[in-house]
C-alpha cells in the first residue's frame, strides 16, 4: 500500500500546476485505453524508486462562508486527515497572508510531516521572497516554481525521503484477496454481510491495515478469501450526499492490495462516471475485475431500465468488457452464491502461467494468420515470446523494431492471445522488446 501525499493551500497558489508536473510521468497503461474519464485529483506517482499516491485539493479559504466553499474546506480537511505527508503550498509574490497562517496553524496540530513549498519563485534572484514565510514556524521550507520546475526536484527528493516501501499483505496460504469497491449506497456492505452471513462460512477478523478498513478472512468450499472492505465509502451519514472526492483514496488503497476487484454497481441508478473511474483504476493496476450489478431485483422486470443499464455499460465500461458480470441482489441474496465461483475462475486465469512452447506456437499462428502491417517499407518481425510474471499474466514479445508496433496491432495481439490462451476474463500485459 503506497503512502498518500496531499497538496494543500489557499486558492490560486499553484497546487494543480505542481500536481500536473509531478504526474506527467504517468505514462504506463492509461493512454492505451481511450474513453475512460480520469479524476485528475488522484494519481499514482513514481519519484525515483519511491511510489506514492498524490492528491490535489481545492483552495482552502476560511474567510468566506459560501456553502460551496464550506464543502471544499471539508474535503481539504479529510485529505489532511488521510494523508501521510502534506505539501503546504503558498505563493511567494503574494507574501505571507492571514489564510496561510491559519492553515499552517491547523497543519501543525496534525503532527504530520509538513513540507512548505513557496511557489512562483522562478529563480535564485527571487529568493528574498522566502524570508517572510519562516514566520510560519515550519522546518521544511523550499522555494520552487511549479510552472517552470525550479527547485521541484530537490523539494520532492526531500518530501519522499524515508517513505516506507509499499506494504505487502502476507499471503494467507492460498487466499484470494478481493476488494469490494464502488460508489456510496450501491450495496457494498450488504454484499459483504450477505457473503459472510452464510452458514458455510468460517470467519475471522484481521486488523485493518489502515485506520478505516477491515480485512475479513473466510473460507468457502475449501477456498480461502481475504475480503477487503473500503470503510470510508459506506458511512450511513454520508449515503445521501454526492460522491465525496476523497472516498477514492480508500478505493485506491484497497486496489493496491487486492488480486480481484469486485466493482459494485447500482442497477436502478445505472452506470455513473464514478463507476468508470473505479474500473479504470483497477484496470490500470492490472487487477482482475468482476462487475457486480446489485439491486437487480428492482430492474429485472423493467425492460426500459434494463436497456438503459446495458447501454450505460456498453458506453462507459467498454474498456473492461472482458470482465465477468454478475446480476445479484445483496438484499434478497439472489445470485450472490455465484460470486465465489466467478472469483475462483477469474483468479485461476489471473495467476496462470503458460508454457513457453505453447505460448510461442500460439504467437506464430496469430502472426501467420495476420502479419503486422508494413511501415515505411520496413517489416515488423516477431521472433518469440516469454511469460515474465503472473497476476496479471505478463508476456514479453521480442521483435526487431518495437517502435513499429502500432497500437492497433498491439491490441489485436492482446485480444488474440487472450482468446487462444484461455485468458478471456483476465487483463494481460504485453511488452515489446528489441531482440
Amino acid at each position: 500500500m503506497t503512502a498518500l501525499i496531499a497538496i494543500v493551500g489557499r486558492p490560486n497558489v499553484g497546487k494543480s500546476t505542481l500536481f500536473n508536473r509531478l504526474t506527467r510521468s504517468r505514462d504506463a497503461l492509461v493512454d492505451d485505453q481511450p474513453g475512460v474519464t480520469r479524476d485528475r485529483l488522484y494519481a499514482s506517482v513514481h519519484w525515483g524508486e519511491t511510489a506514492f499516491t498524490l492528491v490535489d485539493t481545492g483552495g482552502f479559504d476560511e474567510s468566506e462562508d459560501e456553502p460551496l466553499l464550506e464543502k471544499v474546506r471539508a474535503q481539504v480537511l479529510r485529505a489532511i486527515d488521510d494523508a501521510d505527508r502534506i505539501i503546504f503550498m503558498v505563493a511567494g509574490p503574494d507574501g505571507l497572508l492571514p489564510g496561510d497562517e491559519e492553515l499552517a496553524d491547523l497543519l501543525r496540530r496534525t503532527h504530520k510531516p509538513v513540507f512548505l513549498a513557496i511557489n512562483k519563485i522562478d529563480g535564485p534572484e527571487h529568493q528574498d521572497m522566502v524570508n517572510d514565510f519562516y514566520r510560519l514556524g515550519l522546518e521544511k521550507v523550499h522555494a520552487i516554481s511549479s510552472a517552470h520546475g525550479y527547485g521541484v526536484r530537490t523539494f520532492m527528493d526531500e518530501v519522499v525521503r524515508g517513505l516506507p516501501a509499499p506494504e505487502t499483505v502476507e499471503e494467507e496460504s492460498d487466499s484470494i484477496r478481493v476488494a469490494i469497491v464502488g460508489r456510496p449506497n450501491v450495496g457494498k456492505s450488504s454484499l459483504i454481510n450477505r457473503i459472510l452471513g452464510s452458514d458455510r462460512l468460517v470467519v475471522s477478523d484481521l486488523p485493518g491495515t489502515t485506520r478505516d478498513s477491515i480485512d475479513t478472512l473466510c473460507a468457502l468450499n475449501d477456498q480461502s478469501y481475504l475480503f477487503i472492505d473500503t470503510a470510508g465509502l459506506r458511512r450511513k451519514a454520508r449515503v445521501k450526499e454526492k460522491i465525496d472526492k476523497f472516498s477514492m483514496i480508500k478505493a485506491l488503497r484497497s486496489l493496491d492490495r487486492c488480486h480481484i476487484a469486485v466493482v459494485v454497481l447500482d442497477a436502478e441508478e445505472g452506470v455513473a462516471e464514478q463507476d468508470a473511474r473505479i474500473c479504470g483504476y483497477a484496470f490500470e493496476r492490472g487487477r482482475g475485475l468482476v462487475i457486480a450489478v446489485n439491486k437487480w431485483d428492482l430492474v429485472k422486470k423493467d425492460g426500459e431500465k434494463r436497456k438503459r443499464l446495458q447501454d450505460g455499460m456498453d458506453r462507459q465500461l467498454h474498456f473492461v468488457s472482458f470482465a465477468p458480470r454478475l446480476n445479484l441482489s445483496a438484499l434478497t441474496g439472489a445470485g450472490v452464491h455465484k460470486l465465489p465461483g466467478i472469483i475462483v475462475d477469474l483468479y485461476r486465469q489471473f495467476s496462470s502461467r503458460v508454457a513457453t512452447g505453447s505460448l510461442n506456437k500460439t504467437l506464430q499462428d496469430i502472426v501467420q494468420n495476420k502479419p503486422p502491417p508494413r511501415v515505411s517499407n520496413t517489416d515488423l518481425k516477431v521472433f518469440y515470446a516469454t511469460q515474465a510474471q503472473t497476476k496479471p499474466p505478463t508476456f514479453v514479445v521480442f521483435v526487431n523494431r518495437p517502435d513499429l508496433v502500432y497500437f492497433s496491432y498491439q491490441r489485436f495481439l492482446v485480444n488474440q492471445l487472450k482468446e487462444n490462451l484461455g485468458l478471456q476474463k483476465t487483463p494481460i500485459r504485453v511488452v515489446f522488446k528489441k531482440k
